[in-house]
């Protein structure tokens, strides 16, 4: 019977062991956040961001997660350097006083062994608002090249500029923004 008790003893240790979170860090070759707004109703403008970085951890058997991302608002990407510096004023990002877009998760939500969603808060130019991440795809598998556990996603959200203090020119330019990121983020080493 003792025999028993220990074997199931240390199943119970192996499994528990092999199903702790995991911690992967955002690779900011393969991360790309982009926000996307109707400009005078002519067309839909695109642009990105060019440095991004952060964690994410990752427990697929107890279906839990968290997502911490700092986007640099600085390396903002339209395309043109001149509109660079325009959207970076104060009138809009205002680097100059908030350098970072951050983005800390509050609780994922699965569907069987995926991920569909985060909640968290989003914080722009000092403006912190709730917002969910709704994930477009995920997955979880060895980097064919790193030879890591590896996870990537798409996430996709809309919010009001106007509520975080980015409304000029609203509503020509609209004030709904779709925000979207493209993400990759590898493993890191176990000690």
């Amino acid at each position: 019977m003792n025999k028993l008790v220990l074997c199931l003893a240390f199943a119970s240790f192996a499994a528990s062991a092999f199903a702790a979170p995991e911690t992967y860090v955002i690779d900011p070759v393969h991360t790309s956040p982009r926000f996307e707004y109707s400009h005078f109703g002519y067309s839909n403008q695109i642009h990105s961001f060019d440095k991004t970085s952060g964690t994410i951890v990752f427990d697929r058997a107890a279906k839990t997660g968290s997502v911490d991302v700092t986007i640099d608002a600085k390396s903002v990407n339209t395309g043109y350097p001149l509109f660079n510096e325009h959207i970076q004023d104060e009138e809009f990002f205002d680097t100059a006083k908030y350098p970072t877009i951050t983005f800390k998760s509050t609780a994922v939500k699965f569907e069987g062994d995926k991920p569909v969603s985060v909640d968290g808060n989003l914080t722009i130019k000092g403006v912190t608002k709730p917002v969910t991440l709704t994930l477009t795809s995920f997955q979880a598998m060895p980097h064919p090249i790193m030879k890591k556990d590896a996870i990537g996603a798409n996430a996709t959200t809309k919010i009001k500029r106007t509520e975080f203090n980015m409304g000029k020119y609203a509503p020509y330019v609209s004030d709904d923004v779709t925000l979207s990121i493209a993400m990759e983020a590898v493993a890191v080493n176990k000690q």
